[in-house]
């Protein structure tokens, strides 16, 4: 069905194109990946481990006492890894050899004593309180470990409501009954709330080293939607997609998921209420392209989603009406950070988010999530592509300083240029809550990018 341009559409997109760039703050625009230094995984160990040792000896004792844990057990094995246990261990490790056991227990200092108990010890930043010997041994190591400190509260990965912190297996955890004298099952309780914040909480070192992951992750998408990459009428999205993927390998930068590139098109409608308006192929001048990308590297995920336009032979410039829609854009991701109060939940956010982007006229939907050691981290949910309405699980987390986020969502505005069509604005950036404002890592996206 054709659109019709009516007099309060362009009313709403009445915005000076000249102001647009002006009236958002921490615009930035990135160009290529080389600009960035990228270290090789053997020089990445030395930041890692001294990060990961600042965790344990700082935040892990603030956190325990906070979700009042005397003792946190993490035992995995070998391809059966908790998903928390590659935060806590030291670089380079790539399985939980055979049985791995680790113990942090809370001494009366407020200190928290680190230990392993595995066949093959670690070393710093642990101490090992058993190696060598066999299976049952070690089991029984485990209890004398224990049972010698009285925790009267022990933490087991094990949760119903986030993956995260389920982590200990059903085999695992009827063994370590088996070795604890029978007085301690009442003992051991789920560590969820410590999994959650030990993985949402961001501390100084990282937050200083955030900001140049997030650049290379943004300068990226800058080389891909630009004629180095794109032949209008040759170039395929998934050309592009794939282009993303291989530079990213080539700077040893894994990816997470796999990029995703599409394009709208004028006369391929977009409905005001579709969840996604977007296509797939020959990439053609007068295109909207979108691009989905996430990295990890020195331990943190990024996850980050731009928006480039396929210049017409005779335009120097996106069209206005394209240039309005983003513009429309940041103003909801203003809205939405606008939000952002210390104890405030995800639900909470979420709401008042919608409440103020419907008095506004906006077309807006909502779904940020956080980001950290992985990509789709615990903490609030902020909304759901597909439910935007509060989440009774996730979306029930309060809001911490120093916690880090994508803001992530989208807009849809009528386009005069195309005859009133409407496209679709997704936009994601990785930036981080410092209890009174959020900040973005490496700026955000305030203009087109252009493929001439």
């Amino acid at each position: 069905m054709k659109t019709i341009v009516t007099t309060a559409l362009l009313a709403l997109i009445a915005i000076t194109p000249t102001t647009f760039a002006a009236e958002f703050t921490q615009a930035r625009q990135l160009t290529s990946a080389d600009d960035f230094a990228v270290l090789a995984p053997r020089d990445r160990v030395a930041t890692e481990n001294r990060i990961l040792t600042e965790r344990l000896e700082a935040l892990l004792p603030q956190l325990m006492a906070e979700t009042k844990l005397d003792m946190w057990l993490v035992i995995n094995r070998e391809y059966a890894e908790d998903p928390v246990y590659f935060t806590l261990v030291p670089q380079p490790t790539f399985a939980a050899r055979r049985t791995t056991m680790l113990v942090f227990s809370r001494k009366a200092d407020g200190s928290v004593e680190r230990l392993s108990v595995n066949r093959y010890p670690f070393g710093e930043p642990y101490t090992a309180a058993w190696s060598g010997g066999n299976l049952t041994e070690q089991w029984q190591a485990l209890a004398k470990v224990i049972t010698e400190r009285n925790p009267q509260r022990i933490g087991i990965n094990v949760s119903a409501d986030w993956p995260v912190a389920d982590g200990l297996t059903k085999a695992l955890h009827q063994l370590l009954l088996d070795a604890l004298p029978k007085d301690y099952a009442s003992r051991l309780v789920s560590s969820e709330p410590l999994v959650v914040r030990w993985m949402e909480q961001r501390t100084e070192s990282e937050l200083e080293i955030y900001p140049a992951i997030v650049s290379l992750a943004r300068a990226v998408i800058a080389e891909a939607f630009s004629a180095k990459v794109i032949t209008p009428g040759v170039t395929t999205t998934e050309d592009v997609a794939w282009y993303i993927r291989q530079r990213y390998e080539a700077l040893g930068l894994p990816v997470w998921f796999m990029p995703d590139v599409n394009l709208q098109r004028q006369g391929l409608q977009c409905e005001a209420q579709a969840a996604s308006c977007s296509s797939h192929g020959v990439i053609q001048r007068g295109d909207v392209l979108h691009t989905d990308v996430g990295i990890c590297y020195l331990k943190l995920c990024t996850d980050t989603q731009e928006m480039g336009y396929v210049l017409k032979a005779n335009e120097q410039d996106a069209p206005v009406g394209l240039k309005k829609a983003l513009a429309t854009g940041n103003q909801w991701q203003d809205i939405l950070t606008s939000q952002f109060k210390t104890g405030r939940t995800g639900n909470e956010v979420l709401a008042n988010t919608i409440k103020e982007t419907k008095k506004q006229g906006m077309i807006s939907s909502t779904y940020t999530h956080p980001l950290g050691f992985v990509g789709h981290a615990p903490g609030p949910t902020i909304g759901m592509w597909d439910n935007q309405g509060p989440d009774l699980q996730h979306g029930q987390w309060p809001l911490y300083a120093n916690t880090a986020y994508a803001i992530e969502g989208n807009i849809k505005q009528q386009v005069p240029e195309w005859n009133g069509q409407y496209v679709q604005i997704k936009l994601e950036q990785s930036a981080y809550f410092d209890g009174k404002q959020v900040i973005y890592l490496a700026g955000r996206q305030v203009q087109w990018h252009l493929v001439r």
